[in-house]
């Protein structure tokens, strides 16, 4: 896998003449070996405006489309049981034992597992996390990789 969506050289996470990019950055290699796939910084609470963005970027990339989604609702204030994604509908859970983490799974039932960096987060602390759950062979729990990046 590769970086997504990356901060220009001013900062930002836009594309010029585009609306905002998914902020999202995802292990450079398919080998797997860490925790996590990659890391996923939403820019507000509301789940149904955020998830259909995030879903549409990882659909591109090799294993097919999203067809579930799970997460802890803590922290999220609209909780829809499904988004529609690139005209498609997507199935939302929730698990209340997966603080700080999305999982998603893809149509060959393979999974992808991203950090999730809380929206208010500065922008220098959220991209330590993000490049700690994107680093080859990471280890480090949510919490714990979140309170080392300063989150």
């Amino acid at each position: 896998m590769r970086i997504v969506n990356f901060p220009n050289s001013a900062g930002g996470w836009v594309a010029p003449g585009m609306p905002p990019l998914p902020r999202l950055m995802l292990e450079r290699t398919r080998g797997r070996d860490g925790l996590f796939d990659g890391a996923w910084w939403p820019r507000s609470t509301d789940l149904g405006a955020e998830l259909p963005d995030l879903i549409s970027a990882l659909a591109a990339h090799p294993g097919g489309r999203i067809l579930r989604v799970g997460l802890d609702p803590a922290g999220w204030h609209h909780l829809p049981i499904a988004v529609d994604a690139n005209g498609l509908a997507v199935r939302v859970s929730w698990c209340t034992s997966s603080a700080g983490t999305i999982t998603l799974t893809r149509a060959t039932q393979d999974q992808l597992l991203l950090l999730v960096v809380p929206p208010g987060t500065v922008a220098a602390v959220a991209a330590r996390a993000m490049a700690g759950a994107a680093a080859t062979s990471n280890h480090t729990p949510a919490a714990e990789l979140l309170a080392e990046s300063g989150v």
